[in-house]
């Protein structure tokens, strides 16, 4: 071969060889990234161009797929009572993407899971048309049914839980939004998701679980979890040595109480009648350090994850003896998710043992077959059975005897144990009060059910009428109700 023939071949093959490494980098290297890149609208055309699976409860689909005739984004996603369901299913729309379930089992809801190859392999052989698997969740329609219609027109949220697995029963927020509204593409579903950016009561925020809020008096119930495990009570019927006034600790300031006799109250006492004075000291008592120590037990100073992530819960590991008081009565820097605090009531439920919160059973694929299967998960033991079933005795009480008398299911053979909590806010706490209720249902198994109830806001209810015991406490009332029934 002669010298310009040579340079000539030598030419291409370093041409031949710069296009083999060009194609290797984008297909292998960069493919995630040019997948996922907002300017890609292959990757969102081929999602909508087959039947999307469906969120299942109870058995039934709460969602669905259309078929549009589009040429670009032929099946458009619908919803079943979308705005009672969007706090658990998410959106999924072809010109805003999506979230929650919708976005995180989106490989098998598409069917491009990779755990879903050998059906799309099969399928291409039998000629069957290509559609996703489905997300068997945990929820319990009618319980989830209570929670949205008793929240009505408030600003709040609800959360459920069964004590014994985790499985989450219910996840309200209200306001709320139908995801069906804009899962289009056409300038109705623009117009329909830009309303909704702009509305300022925020109806696409979940309330149950990405929002934080001053717990007030529903968290004494960690703080007696606290006393009672660090040895600073051991009868619950004793007087705690609590002065009247209690001076919080390095403040000239006294310790406000909303009811009377609280002057060396019993622990059981003091949660029936909410003392703050008997749980600021308490706290005090335990110590910061124990105090976040239980905290964190529980679930506090860390992202859940359900799948879909729910916020960290705070109790400040930093603050002072005076901060440390106020927080153990659920102000200062304490915050919380509703979800949080129906964690909290569910392993006082379950005799002390925590177990991990999830809200989907199973993955099954086109076919039918499991694809996973979730098994309930220890969490955690915040406290010793033997001080869980005190602690029980003590929400009992509080149902019984106490503020959050609105909260008995009155049926037969079932216990319900709470507690009340109005958490002030706002600038020098002048902002109306956020109302919240946790709760259980016991009968002779165990308990099937444990519920927080935070409401925000209720138009037309005058500020000195907003109580956790009057506003919240039905609300978890119907939601237990709606348990209870359903499993006969």
């Amino acid at each position: 071969m002669n010298k310009p023939l040579r340079r000539v071949a030598i030419f291409c093959g370093l041409l031949v060889l710069a296009l083999l490494i060009r194609d290797n980098w984008l297909q292998y290297v960069r493919a995630d990234e040019l997948n996922s890149h907002t300017k890609n609208k292959r990757v969102t055309i081929e999602r909508y161009a087959h039947e999307r699976g469906n969120i299942i409860v109870d058995g039934k689909p709460i969602t669905g797929s259309v078929d549009t005739k589009d040429p670009y984004y032929a099946f458009k996603r619908t919803y079943v009572n979308g705005p009672m369901w969007a706090p658990v299913t998410g959106y999924a729309s072809q010109a805003f993407g999506a979230t929650q379930i919708e976005s995180i089992e989106d490989g098998i809801l598409t069917g491009n899971d990779d755990r879903l190859f050998f059906d799309r392999t099969l399928s291409m052989f039998t000629g069957e048309k290509k559609t996703g698997g489905d997300v068997i969740t945990t929820l319990n329609g009618a319980a989830q049914k209570a929670a949205f219609e008793g929240l009505g027109d408030k600003k709040g949220s609800v959360v459920a839980i069964d004590p014994q697995t985790g499985k989450i029963l219910a996840l309200a927020s209200t306001p709320s939004y139908d995801p069906s509204s804009f899962a289009g593409y056409h300038n109705k579903d623009a117009k329909a998701w830009q309303a909704l950016e702009k509305d300022p009561e925020k109806p696409k925020l979940n309330r149950a679980i990405r929002e934080i809020y001053p717990p007030g008096s529903v968290f004494k119930v960690v703080t007696a979890a606290a006393a009672l495990e660090n040895g600073k009570v051991t009868n619950i019927d004793a007087a705690t040595d609590t002065p009247e006034p209690y001076k919080i600790p390095l403040s000239t300031k006294n310790m406000k109480n909303h009811a009377s006799g609280c002057e060396n109250a019993s622990l059981k006492r003091a949660l029936e009648v909410s003392c703050n004075s008997v749980f600021a000291k308490l706290g005090d008592d335990v110590g910061r350090d124990k105090m976040v120590e239980m905290a964190e037990k529980f679930g506090f100073n860390k992202e859940q994850f359900v799948p879909v992530r729910a916020v960290a819960s705070v109790y400040n590991k930093n603050m002072d003896r005076g901060g440390n008081a106020l927080s153990s009565i659920g102000q200062f820097d304490t915050a919380t998710t509703p979800l949080q605090m129906a964690m909290v009531a569910a392993a006082v439920a379950n005799d002390g043992k925590l177990m991990k919160p999830y809200m989907i059973d199973q993955l099954r694929a086109p076919n039918v077959d499991i694809v996973t299967q979730t098994e309930p998960e220890e969490m955690s033991r915040p406290v010793s059975a033997e001080n869980a079933q005190l602690l029980q005795t003590m929400m009992e009480s509080v149902v019984s005897d106490g503020t959050g008398s609105k909260a008995d299911v009155n049926m037969e053979g079932v216990k319900v144990g709470g507690k009340t909590g109005t958490a002030q806010h706002g600038e020098k706490n002048k902002a109306r009060p956020y109302a919240w209720f946790i709760s259980y249902a016991k009968t002779d198994q165990g308990s099937p059910v444990a519920v927080a109830v935070i409401v925000e806001d209720s138009a037309g209810t005058n500020r000195e009428d907003i109580s956790g015991g009057g506003l919240a406490a039905p609300i978890a009332r119907d939601v237990m109700k709606a348990v209870l029934k359903s499993r006969g």
